[in-house]
């Protein structure tokens, strides 16, 4: 039973260690942690850390790899959507699709010099971190004094922005507790089922009672989220494309052939090769989906900041880099979930705002960010040593 209770606690470390530092910034910031715009602001503040997480993590199950670029690439995606949809007053069903077609163009690009020139990925990245940002600082300042174009139309800042059947500050979203009821009751049906099915076909499977103490836990933060965005209002609207793009990264990962071969080349590539996947596709598919996946991450953004500017995209690599490690994505590849992965999110999200409401300069919020990574790093490799 110790055994077992020591391994479901190193299993769960971050997850722990998300709950502690959410209460130390509860305490220390006199309860604005826990007010219902905080957890709007959680989710609305970080949505591109979600997203764009959910990209890295493809990239580095494949062996470690990571994208350099996608900060930038945000920053140019803001800059010629800023000229399309404001300089040009382009339609916006036709610039949204353009601007697709150029995150599918430079994946294509990216993926084939990574998978099949064999150009280092933090490379062929790091190129386009130095380029994107300058070309796209150099689209704003040709189109713009200010070097800032705003603001985007109404029918694409709807699409990320506002929140769903919204209700006044402090009235209770009706809809928005039913959401939550119903996502409890799913994650319940679920949890047991997945259980049920182990326990079917012979396999190892976690004890009734801890999936019951699990699944009421997981209910309880779901209502909890639900109770608190329904206080601040309703839904926000990216928390829909968020929980999308989350619930298909899990299945892709978990579920489908393609989503295998990832662990598979990230574990050992030349085995993978030998074993007859074609790892250079699965390469090249890495880094065509961290593309697309930037771009969407793009569109939130502006949606938020309702403008294109040259900081646009700063540092978002690293968050997402940040966020992968420390919901235990190995650095070596072949390792790592999406539910992991958002746990992660979760924290570098908690210390973004908890940060942010105390006030702390932004020079030693990147301070204490790099001691979590490096932290978390140095747990990821400790355990393996120790349970060899």
């Amino acid at each position: 039973m110790k055994k077992d209770v020591k391994t479901l606690l190193k299993d769960n470390t971050m997850l722990i260690v998300l709950v502690l530092v959410f209460i130390f910034f509860t305490i220390t910031t006199k309860g604005m942690m826990f007010q219902p715009l905080q957890f709007n602001a959680l989710i609305t503040q970080n949505a591109y850390v979600f997203i764009l997480a959910c990209g890295m993590l493809m990239c580095m199950l494949t062996g470690g790899n990571i994208d350099l670029s996608c900060g930038s690439f945000v920053c140019l995606i803001g800059a010629i959507g800023g000229y399309l949809m404001i300089v040009r007053q382009m339609n916006t069903a036709v610039s949204v699709i353009l601007l697709i077609l150029v995150g599918i163009i430079y994946g294509c690009v990216l993926g084939f010099l990574i998978a099949y020139v064999d150009i280092p990925p933090w490379i062929a990245t790091l190129a386009g971190y130095l380029a994107f940002r300058g070309l796209g600082t150099q689209i704003l300042s040709s189109n713009s004094s200010t070097g800032s174009l705003a603001p985007f139309p109404d029918n694409f800042l709807t699409v990320f922005a506002g929140k769903v059947l919204s209700t006044k500050l402090g009235e209770l979203n009706i809809p928005c507790i039913v959401v939550g009821v119903v996502a409890s009751l799913i994650v319940l049906v679920l949890n047991f089922r997945t259980r049920a099915s182990r326990v079917k076909k012979g396999y190892e499977a976690d004890s009734f009672a801890w999936v019951l103490g699990k699944t009421v836990l997981l209910d309880a933060v779901i209502m909890l989220f639900a109770y608190k965005l329904a206080m601040a209002g309703g839904i926000p609207t990216v928390l829909i494309w968020v929980a999308i793009i989350v619930l298909l990264y899990s299945f892709i990962t978990g579920k489908t052939t393609i989503g295998r071969h990832f662990y598979v080349v990230g574990g050992n590539r030349e085995a993978a090769r030998l074993s007859g996947i074609d790892t250079r596709r699965v390469m090249f598919l890495a880094y065509l989906n961290m593309a697309v996946i930037t771009v969407i991450t793009s569109f939130a953004v502006l949606s938020k900041v309702q403008a294109a500017n040259s900081t646009l995209g700063t540092n978002y690599e690293m968050d997402a880099i940040s966020a992968c490690v420390v919901g235990g994505v190995s650095a070596y590849g072949g390792a790592g979930t999406v539910p992991g992965m958002l746990v992660g999110a979760l924290l570098i999200g908690v210390i973004n705002l908890g940060m942010s409401l105390m006030n702390i300069d932004a020079n030693f919020q990147k301070v204490v960010k790099g001691i979590v990574l490096l932290g978390a790093v140095a747990f990821d490799i400790l355990s393996k040593k120790k349970s060899k």
